[in-house]
């Protein structure tokens, strides 16, 4: 007999063979028809799977809302596969994983690849799979056979997966009617436990077979799925709102920056977005500077022999942009470049070249932490179906800083770090975030001991922080997502609709030093190695403010709003008065713009509301004669005062100074 122990301690002896569902069966009804999964040993598996040896059991349902919302994705994404070749006979299947709000498949069509036409009519076969109630049954296959059934269907793609699959490792397939598909699982117990209103298929874009551009074009269905028809719905309204949202809409609204062909993946920033910028830069520098915080400026191109020593060469050069260290031949005839011309690359990052800067000169024990801040642009080859808007670019600007500190400094070092995060994201409009421990991935640098003391003095230094009650309480840690030289604390976003962005982080080098000599002279007069806190608070400048973009909707606290107020006149005789309502403003420092046209005044406010404008100061005949001003806010609701200039001044004045500097 097996022994099960359960959530509340007890213990079941059953026999080998018994499934978690006859285990919910045998405890009553209504745990029966609620159990979707289980977790054995802490593993997530089918609920009609036997069990093999004594465990821990826990039954899963709908109310572990995280791995219920796996659960179905993923089986929604397996019959988005069965339908499409319900409908389109000969099309070759790939994958189909699970994200974070839904699920998308890779296809490869036969005749031509799928269009959003399609998927209304796969969306309702979906739905008659769903309505069958097939099971879906777990079967394990020999490597040979599985290889040479997909072969005769085939299905060249999983064929070749399952030929490079590890050896000894089992290979499994769900199979729910004539379909199949291969994959680990878990899955419900059969079609019919998924809710077939809630799940919509939401668009269609190429992918690359394995994402290698040199490999067959495929046709990639997104779909987003939940656990009702309710959740499904909140979500589209989640996806309405995050498109109005959108920062490459909002930028043309506002005249931001632009992105275009000729530059893949840089930015190019008008006057208004770049104001936004050096606003953002100006209030990070200061809170740097107040932090003990050296800025420092490296150059963008390096010697490969550099990041071959760093070891980046090894671990990142498909995302390093490589430049030859020769003159181009400038003749008609010939090859440009010869090809054999030194190596160089623009930077990914700004580490290695901190470290040479920490290396000049005879560093003291007394001389730590040394704390080296720098909006170093970097550059990273993303391939170009990756770029999206100003979230992800090839060229960007990092609020990077390294700080090499002493053993005994290093947990108060990151405490510091975190604490300074918190008042930046509290300033920025961001209350709601959480902290994640990164811990070490499969490939890595460094010895067990290492990764065990780096791991241990990241979590102590949250836990001993000053953060509120209710980030630690939903710290959270993440199995193999460390950088490969290095655990780190990711910090997550959340923004004004729900969405989460990882944005900050600290990462606990001790390779990195190594790999460079970088020491200073201890207390006992020997060489030490120091160790190396990579962070950021923002990330990138891109990144940040396409994010805070889409949390403010445009509508931005004075303080970072490209134009603060515009000064707009109805009639021609307030005209010299809104000169000088604007040169006022202006001398106070204030960012203000005048519309003196010859238009209605309601055509001016559409137009400065929808620039998203945060104050239009309106000016007639009367606030010329009394010296006032007639104060509109922006939004539907906004109530408009009027108010003398003075007080006018006074008032934007004080509301327009950054967060740090009331």
């Amino acid at each position: 007999m097996l022994k099960i122990t359960l959530p509340d301690g007890s213990v079941r002896e059953v026999a080998p063979g018994t499934t978690p569902a006859d285990i919910a069966a045998a405890i009553g009804p209504g745990l029966a028809k609620a159990a979707i999964a289980a977790k054995v040993d802490g593993e997530l598996r089918d609920i009609s799977r036997p069990l093999e040896a004594d465990a821990r059991l826990a039954l899963v349902t709908a109310r572990d809302e995280k791995d219920a919302l796996e659960l179905v994705r993923h089986d929604y994404a397996h019959i988005l596969a069965e339908a499409v070749q319900n409908l389109f006979p000969a099309t070759q299947i790939t994958f189909g994983p699970s994200t974070d709000d839904g699920f998308y498949y890779d296809f490869a069509p036969k005749d031509r690849p799928f269009t959003e036409e399609d998927l209304p009519a796969i969306e309702a076969e979906m739905r008659r799979i769903i309505a069958r109630d097939e099971p879906l049954v777990r079967e394990v296959w020999a490597r040979a056979d599985l290889i040479d059934a997909w072969r005769a269907q085939g299905e060249t793609f999983k064929a070749e997966w399952a030929a490079e699959l590890p050896e000894g490792e089992q290979l499994t397939v769900y199979r729910a009617g004539k379909f199949f598909d291969m994959c680990r699982g878990p899955h419900l117990a059969s079609t019919g436990k998924l809710d077939p209103a809630a799940f919509k298929l939401t668009r269609v874009s190429g992918a690359y077979w394995r994402g290698d551009q040199a490999n067959a074009m495929l046709s990639r269905i997104y779909g987003t799925g939940w656990l009702n028809k309710k959740q499904l719905d909140q979500h589209l309204v989640r996806l309405e709102e995050a498109a109005k949202r959108d920062h490459r809409r909002i930028s043309q609204e506002m005249d931001l920056f632009h992105l275009q062909s000729e530059a893949q993946g840089s930015v190019f920033w008008h006057p208004k977005g770049f104001v936004m910028w050096r606003a953002l830069e100006a209030y990070m520098r200061r809170r740097l500077d107040a932090a003990g915080y050296d800025e420092v400026k490296t150059p963008q191109l390096m010697d490969a022999r550099q990041w071959e020593q760093s070891g980046h060469w090894g671990k990142y050069r498909e995302n390093m942009f490589v430049v030859p260290d020769e003159i181009p031949n400038t003749e008609d005839e010939g090859p440009v470049l010869t090809g054999e011309g030194d190596l160089m690359a623009l930077k990914p990052m700004n580490c290695p070249a901190h470290v040479l800067i920490f290396r000049q000169g005879i560093k003291s024990y007394r001389d730590l932490p040394i704390r080296m801040a720098e909006f170093g642009c970097c550059h990273r080859n993303e391939p170009h179906g990756a770029l999206h808007g100003i979230m992800r670019v090839r060229q960007f600007t990092q609020d990077d800083a390294h700080i090499f500190v002493r053993e005994d400094q290093l947990v108060e070092e990151v405490k510091a770090f975190c604490e300074l995060l918190d008042t930046v994201y509290r300033d920025l409009g961001f209350t709601d975030y959480a902290v994640k421990l990164a811990l070490r991935p499969d490939k890595r640098f460094g010895s067990e001991e290492m990764w065990d003391k780096a791991e241990h003095e990241l979590r102590e230094a949250v836990l001993q922080s000053n953060l509120s009650d209710a980030i630690k309480a939903n710290f959270e840690e993440l199995p193999g997502e460390g950088a490969f030289y290095a655990p780190k604390l990711e910090f997550h976003l959340t923004d004004a609709i729900g969405r989460t962005w990882q944005v900050g982080t600290i990462q606990s080098d001790r390779v990195l030093p190594e790999r460079l000599d970088a020491s200073y002279v201890g207390e006992d007069g020997n060489r030490h190695r120091p160790i190396m806190l990579h962070r950021a608070i923002l990330g990138t400048f891109e990144r940040f403010l396409g994010i805070l973009i889409e949390h403010h909707a445009g509508r931005f606290p004075l303080w970072l709003a490209p134009v603060q107020a515009v000064v707009a006149t109805i009639v021609s005789d307030a005209d010299d008065y809104a000169l000088e309502v604007a040169a006022a403003l202006k001398a106070a420092g204030l960012r203000v713009e005048t519309d003196l046209r010859n238009e209605k005044i309601n055509y001016k406010v559409r137009e400065h509301s929808l620039a998203k404008v945060p104050y239009l100061l309106v000016l007639g005949k009367r606030e010329a004669e009394e010296r006032t001003v007639a104060l509109r806010p922006l939004g539907a609701d906004a109530r408009q005062e009027v108010i003398g200039l003075d007080a006018l001044v006074e008032r934007l004045t004080a509301e327009a100074k950054a967060p740090d500097l009331r």
